[in-house]
């Protein structure tokens, strides 16, 4: 099969295509013939060599790759051979996905359903379930004022969806009229561009004042300028991340005196409970298919141009999920 190699770590160029053996699914495995596969921000920090702990030891070179789609064509001993021939969304023991066959865990596997196509359910599969976990992680009821960061990015535009249906007044920030006309398109109440002066003032604005809830995968200066807009004694701010390199930096006097609540939230909290993962996961793709929610793929591309793609993930030039087709 031909699959995605990083041989050594570095720029995006360190990902060549190769053919390499079929993997076999292992006891309670299958393996799947991938038909899209989700990249995720924290795979490109993986190849660059900043985050290459996650690969829990796995030796180069490896084949990154953790969230896909696709039809089961085998199973390993111990799983029910009925399996063969479904479609669904699965989770790799974190690598092999780059790939046209990529084994997997059983017991993890979500239904496609009828409806939703591959490149779809895989769109919304991981950050589906990050997005609503995050609702829950927040407290969310009607009316709150909540800022989401980065809204055109992969949770984000998932975020915005299901905030409005909880019947929040979102104020989402991106970069640039595209992204800003993306977020606005999804139902957000207001668009902020972040990157121009002012714009926390903007958002003073936009919300009446300040803002109960601050969803933050960011962290840095942009961190910081958002907490400064949480409302005193009520306001709470969820970290999911820090994607501009630099968490945030909040001291504990600053929460106390203000009354404020700070949440860290790792969608390692979700998918270590597989069943709880395909509970939330189950409910995103039925929205989907009801027309209430919908999934954003804003690029795909080849397994060849694999590089291509982590270099417009790295660069923040995406809109919504990027795909590898094989």
């Amino acid at each position: 099969m031909r699959a995605v190699l990083l041989k050594d770590f570095g720029p995006p160029d360190r990902l060549t295509v190769a053919d390499v053996p079929d993997p076999r699914p292992a006891r309670g495995e299958v393996a799947i013939r991938v038909a899209a596969v989700g990249i995720q921000f924290l795979e490109t920090q993986v190849r660059s060599g900043m985050m290459r702990g996650a690969l829990g030891g796995a030796p180069l070179p490896v084949i990154l790759g953790k969230e896909i789609a696709g039809e089961v064509i085998e199973a390993g001993a111990g799983v029910d051979t009925a399996l063969v021939g479904s479609r669904v969304l699965a989770t790799t023991g974190g690598v092999g996905g780059y790939a046209e066959l990529a084994t997997a865990p059983a017991d993890g596997l979500v239904p496609v359903p009828d409806g939703l196509d591959f490149r779809d359910a895989v769109a919304l599969y991981r950050y589906g379930a990050t997005a609503r976990g995050l609702i829950d992680a927040a407290r969310v009821s009607t009316g709150d004022r909540v800022l989401v960061q980065a809204a055109a990015g992969a949770v984000g535009t998932i975020l915005v969806q299901l905030l409005k249906r909880a019947g929040a007044t979102v104020i989402g920030t991106a970069r640039g009229a595209a992204k800003l006309g993306l977020v606005k398109e999804l139902g957000a109440d207001h668009v902020i561009d972040y990157s121009l002066p002012g714009w926390t003032e903007q958002v003073r604005q936009a919300a009446g004042g300040a803002v109960e809830v601050v969803y933050d995968h960011v962290g840095g200066q942009l961190g910081r300028e958002s907490f400064s807009l949480l409302a005193p004694g009520a306001g709470r701010q969820i970290v999911f991340g820090f994607s501009s390199g630099q968490p945030l930096d909040v001291k504990p006097m600053e929460l106390f005196g203000g009354g404020l609540t700070l949440t860290g939230f790792s969608a390692g909290l979700i998918w270590n409970r597989p069943a709880f993962a395909r509970e939330l996961v189950t409910d995103v793709l039925g929205l989907a298919v009801a027309g209430e929610i919908k999934p954003v793929i804003g690029q795909s591309y080849p397994l060849e141009r694999a590089a291509e793609a982590h270099a417009a993930v790295e660069a923040r030039s995406t809109i919504g999920k990027t795909l590898l087709i094989p």
